[in-house]
């Protein structure tokens, strides 16, 4: 606050809601300012970019069959008996390795994004070509893409990408190889049957497909690549700390800064079967430390590895690399050896932001600054990484107001305490409004009545969520009338909004 305060007053009172609340005065005697202190909860909680997925996918195969449309009904299971707010989407297109994407097959993935939309669920999304043909070792031809078909469906899929950015969480690279692994491939290595062995022109060929799917996505969304040297000679950059995002690079349209990394073996051996590629290893390790501070990193746990594998070792990794998500789906038997530590990982993959504590003014007058404190923690393995917005919500019985308090949630990081600040001038009528914070979705689509209590960020915190608006009431009630305490002017204040 702009004033310093001091507790008034011995007794503290515990209120219903879950929230704490200790009158204060101002240094002048005047009792204008109240300090409340909010209780955590160990619930897990479905947040929108976070947690466990699970693995869907569709084909489109040479006989014309394959396409299985999103299920609404197991997309709605999902979220409300596993918190569940987000599925890994693999598009193969088996039928068009040698052909433009047709019309039917663009509006097949429109719907798929409207069904995810509806039932509240964001998608990582990857296109692949193909599946292995036979069992390991796997044996060329595989089935992928030359570069030239790869760029003209990337081409094809832009408009339907960035129409439904809203609810995309981020893009894997794919394309490339089997899976869309970028690994077994027939066209982009000198020769398939020595798929480690990538050459310059490799590589050049590579960076393009990267470059345009990064033009293909609005400069909000990041795409993510499978191992950490894919980044590095896509972008040359040295393996280590000194090759990792900085904070002054972190979250600028930049195309560096809008890569990521999914690792689809996590905790299968020492070098995540290839995933970890660097001499000493170590490199590789502090790279991913780093640069996952500020870019998504997720993927899935591949087979069974003990000790590496288990609970105490993976929680650890887990919040070294800043984990946003992992597949639920694979592998069971290494996520059933958590044991009740799975819940832990549902709790903290990806951000768990909590209020801690605020400090508001009770009453002002009409058209002077009232002031607002608020500190708030993350205790999640990770940022978010998808721009959003923290609002201060005024809501009385008729009017609903809302500030934007120029906060920036992927700064938040892992492990911090966050301390919010903001001046607001009351050029609202008279009566009084209940405060309430709002974390909604940067895109109006999904900010709106209807969707923003499935897009908004609900806080770990007892009985603040209103699931009917998303927002986070901070139960604190603010008073405009002209017989208010005089405060402040309002020229540095930030100033309300209609939003009802």
């Amino acid at each position: 606050m702009r004033r310093r305060l001091f507790v008034a007053a011995a007794a503290v009172l515990v209120l219903g809601t879950g929230a704490t609340y200790a009158p204060e005065y101002g240094s002048g005697g005047d009792h204008n300012e109240t300090r409340h202190t909010y209780v955590g909860t160990d619930e897990i909680i479905a947040n929108p970019d976070r947690g466990f997925y699970h693995h869907t996918e569709t084909h489109a195969r040479v006989d014309g069959t394959g396409y299985a449309p999103l299920d609404p009904v197991k997309l709605q299971e999902w979220r409300q008996n596993e918190q569940i707010t987000q599925i890994l989407r693999v598009f193969y297109l088996e039928r068009f390795v040698g052909a433009d994407l047709d019309k039917a097959y663009l509006d097949q993935v429109r719907a798929d994004f409207r069904t995810a939309r509806d039932n509240g669920v964001k998608v990582v999304v990857r296109f692949a070509y193909a599946q292995p043909k036979d069992a390991w070792p796997y044996q060329p031809p595989y089935g992928d893409a030359p570069k030239e078909r790869v760029l003209r469906h990337i081409d094809q899929l832009a408009p339907v990408l960035r129409q439904n950015a809203d609810v995309i969480a981020a893009v894997q690279a794919g394309f490339i190889g089997l899976w869309g692994e970028w690994y077994y491939t027939d066209h982009f290595v000198a020769d398939p049957a020595n798929p480690g062995e990538v050459t310059d022109a490799d590589w050049a060929a590579r960076r393009e497909v990267v470059l345009a799917l990064l033009d293909a996505l609005p400069d909000s969304r990041m795409v993510q690549v499978r191992t950490m040297m894919m980044k590095q000679r896509i972008f040359n950059r040295p393996t280590g700390v000194e090759g990792a995002l900085t904070s002054r690079e972190a979250f600028s349209e930049r195309n560096v800064a809008r890569v990521g990394h999914h690792n689809d073996c996590f905790l299968a051996s020492p070098d995540d079967f290839g995933t970890f590629l660097s001499d000493p290893i170590t490199l590789d390790q502090e790279y991913l430390a780093q640069d996952s501070r500020y870019v998504p990193i997720g993927g899935e746990t591949c087979t069974v590895n003990p000790p590496r594998s288990e609970w105490a070792s993976a929680s650890a990794e887990m919040a070294r690399y800043h984990y946003s998500y992992l597949n639920s789906d694979y592998n069971r038997d290494v996520l059933g050896s958590w044991g009740a530590n799975i819940d832990e990982a549902k709790r903290r993959l990806g951000y768990r932001i909590s209020l801690r504590d605020g400090e508001f003014t009770d009453g002002v007058r009409p058209d002077r600054a009232l002031d607002v404190e608020l500190s708030l923690r993350n205790d999640g393995w990770a940022s978010p990484y998808n721009e959003r917005d923290v609002e201060l919500i005024l809501r009385s019985a008729s009017r609903t107001y809302a500030v934007n308090l120029r906060e920036d949630p992927r700064r938040w990081s892992a492990g911090r305490t966050v301390e919010v600040e903001a001046e607001i001038c009351a050029t609202i009528p008279p009566g009084r409004y209940d405060l309430l914070l709002n974390l909604p979705a940067a895109e109006h689509s999904l900010a709106t009545p209807e969707r923003n209590s499935d897009y908004a960020v609900r806080l770990a915190n007892a009985d603040v969520w209103e699931a009917a608006t998303g927002y986070n009431d901070l139960h604190h009630t603010l008073t405009v009338s002209r017989n208010q305490p005089r405060t402040g002017d309002c020229d540095d204040a930030r100033r309300p909004h209609r939003v009802d």
